[in-house]
């Protein structure tokens, strides 16, 4: 099956870390947003073996918002994949460390706004 070109590009604008362990599953287009949506990739978890994790669904979707595109506000909806540990039930998850601290800002972004600018500006709510 043919990908789609809009996940194609998504997948080109992506930081590398993120097409490694998310695969983009929807592709939004306005004349204002870019929205892309990530899932998780069913991977498991550092530290568990083959077997010892099933999958249990997805944390509520974070947005991350990153560089504009073309005039367009980009924001990437994160949905991060919980597992539970078969032996005890426990729940178990990834830590991410995807957005710069104390913002919705991807890494890279935040950190081209303070050298820009010589801090983060606070844009407000996501919307």
């Amino acid at each position: 099956m043919e990908k789609n070109p809009y996940i194609e590009l998504a997948e080109c604008l992506l930081p590398e870390e993120m097409v490694e362990y998310f695969e983009v599953v929807k592709v939004e287009k306005t004349t204002d947003t870019l929205d892309v949506t990530l899932e998780e990739r069913d991977n498991g978890v550092d530290g568990y073996k083959t077997g010892q994790l099933r999958s249990n669904g997805f944390y509520h979707e974070s947005v991350v918002r990153d560089y504009p595109v073309r005039g367009r506000k980009m924001s990437f909806h994160v949905k991060r994949r919980r597992w539970i540990e078969i032996e005890t039930g426990k729940s178990v998850s990834r830590q991410w460390n995807l957005v710069a601290e104390g913002t919705r800002f991807s890494k890279e972004f935040a950190a081209f706004l303070k050298d820009m600018l010589g801090h983060i500006p606070d844009y407000g709510p996501l919307s």
